[in-house]
């Protein structure tokens, strides 16, 4: 009940509901003549404004045995999970392969069975040798003509057997002895073994030894006081160290103590000494100057420390200009030589063996090589000093200790282009002969004492080559002209 001050409450809105349409209401609604909720059933147990009630069908027999109850089972709907309902017990007929096309190739019995022989009930006559061998068809006169025949052949086998050991010599025999010729006790027919024979023993080894290395090379005895004649780069070691041992292995492997005598740097050799030798073997030199181009020579020398070993060729050119560079472990320039080209191989221990003509005259002495491949070995590039020279350099050295040699007085360079090649003046030495005879840096010596100088090794060779103290004449070239000139060389 509302109070005076209190507004008028509201009354609960019936709900919405909307209509029901016909079609609906026949399927969902009541049948008529009923207000409740069930229709009266009628005699069938359906309703009766229904009509009958449906009959239910017994179950499917596949659905009854999966869903249903286990046979003797009322109670639960529970089988035993290990039961084995509805299969059956009779064991399964074999497969046939013919209808499963998943079977695999096997091997079965036979379709038809193959008939097996009956195995013999007796025995019957043993074969002889005339039935195994022939089945009946050769008689025994055949029979035994062939047995005739047979040992016949046996016996002429045999027969022939000891004939051919008799008369063919064993394989193996205690009576063969070796025949070998004798030697031949006359002169050896090879030119090369002649020189050999009569030079090898005026050949010695070289040995430089410091506290840390082996150094060495060959020489070769040119007088009987014990005078030799080698290269200065074999003993430059022994010549700057004071500590060095030097010495000398005679042909006979004799160890001999040596001394250095004297030294040329500018031409590559050196003379040293043995005291006290009796019965030295002396090489004679010959005339360098009348080598002929093709001429046979005889290197000897210990290349790799292999002593009294010798090479042979030919005389491949003479006058060759070669420089060896500078010295090794060295500042100092190295020698240019005027030298002989030879095919026969100068390997590393060669340096200051001699270089025979085949009269066993030493025409030179062995000093470079141009080396090739990972060895290092000769490639048929060899080079000697020519005999004449050395003997003049040793002669010098054994009377004075030392030698002077020409001198220009200016430094020059190889030069070769489509105007001139020559040796190119770099710089000239003030009051020097150069200096005095007018030439300047730039110009191109071509020629000098009438020998062709195509590069700065030519120029050294003629330079070296010529008198002191004489007016000397060469060719240069200045300003595009060819000009000539004169010189006048002094020692130093």
């Amino acid at each position: 009940m509302s109070t005076p001050n209190e507004p008028p409450r509201l009354q609960p809105r019936a709900p919405h509901r909307p209509p029901v349409s016909p079609e609906t209401s026949t399927v969902f609604g009541r049948p008529d003549g009923v207000d409740g909720a069930f229709a009266p059933r009628g005699p069938q147990g359906g309703s009766a404004a229904r009509g009958p009630a449906p009959q239910i069908a017994d179950p499917d027999p596949v659905l009854a045995e999966a869903f249903g109850r286990a046979p003797g089972d009322s109670e639960s709907l529970q089988r035993d999970p290990d039961a084995r309902y509805g299969e059956s017990t009779e064991p399964e007929a074999d497969p046939d392969p013919w209808r499963d096309p998943q079977a695999p190739a096997t091997l079965t019995d036979p379709a038809v069975a193959a008939a097996q022989e009956a195995a013999p009930k007796s025995y019957g006559p043993k074969i002889g040798v005339r039935e195994l061998l022939f089945g009946n068809r050769v008689s025994w006169r055949a029979l035994a003509a062939i047995a005739v025949a047979a040992v016949v052949i046996a016996v002429i086998g045999g027969f022939v057997g000891r004939w051919t050991a008799e008369v063919t010599d064993p394989l193996h025999s205690k009576k063969v002895s070796i025949s070998t010729k004798e030697p031949n006790s006359g002169d050896p027919k090879s030119r090369v073994t002649q020189v050999v024979n009569a030079m090898s023993r005026a050949v010695v080894s070289i040995e430089v030894r410091t506290d840390d290395a082996l150094a060495g090379g060959s020489g070769v005895v040119i007088d009987k006081n014990g005078y030799i004649l080698t290269n200065y780069h074999v003993v430059m070691t022994a010549a700057a160290d004071k500590s060095a041992v030097l010495s000398v292995l005679t042909y006979d492997s004799t160890r001999l103590p040596a001394r250095i005598v004297g030294t040329d740097p500018a031409t590559d050799l050196a003379v040293v000494k043995v005291d006290d030798v009796d019965n030295l073997s002396v090489a004679q030199l010959g005339d360098s100057d009348k080598l002929q181009i093709g001429e046979e020579v005889v290197a000897f020398g210990q290349p790799e420390f292999l002593r009294n070993s010798v090479t042979s060729g030919i005389v491949s050119a003479v006058h060759r200009p070669y420089s060896e560079g500078n010295y090794p472990d060295s500042d100092q320039p190295g020698a240019v030589l005027d030298a002989i080209q030879t095919d026969a191989a100068v390997n590393h221990g060669n340096s200051g063996g001699p270089l025979v003509d085949m009269d066993g005259h030493v025409i030179g002495i062995n000093t470079a090589g141009l080396m090739g491949g990972q060895d290092g070995g000769s490639i048929g590039l060899n080079f000697a000093i020519p005999s004449n020279e050395a003997s003049d350099v040793a002669q010098a050295l054994i009377r004075d200790g030392k030698i002077t040699h020409p001198q220009l007085g200016a430094s020059v360079a190889d030069v070769a282009n489509k105007a001139v090649s020559g040796a190119q003046v770099k710089n000239v030495v003030s009051g020097s002969p150069a200096d005095r005879a007018g030439l300047k840096e730039g110009d191109v010596i071509t020629s000098f004492n009438g020998r062709s100088t195509e590069d700065s090794s030519g120029l050294a060779v003629a330079v070296r080559k010529s008198p002191t103290g004489k007016g000397i004449p060469f060719t240069y070239w200045r300003d595009g002209r060819s000009l000539d000139g004169s010189v006048t060389l002094t020692a130093g």
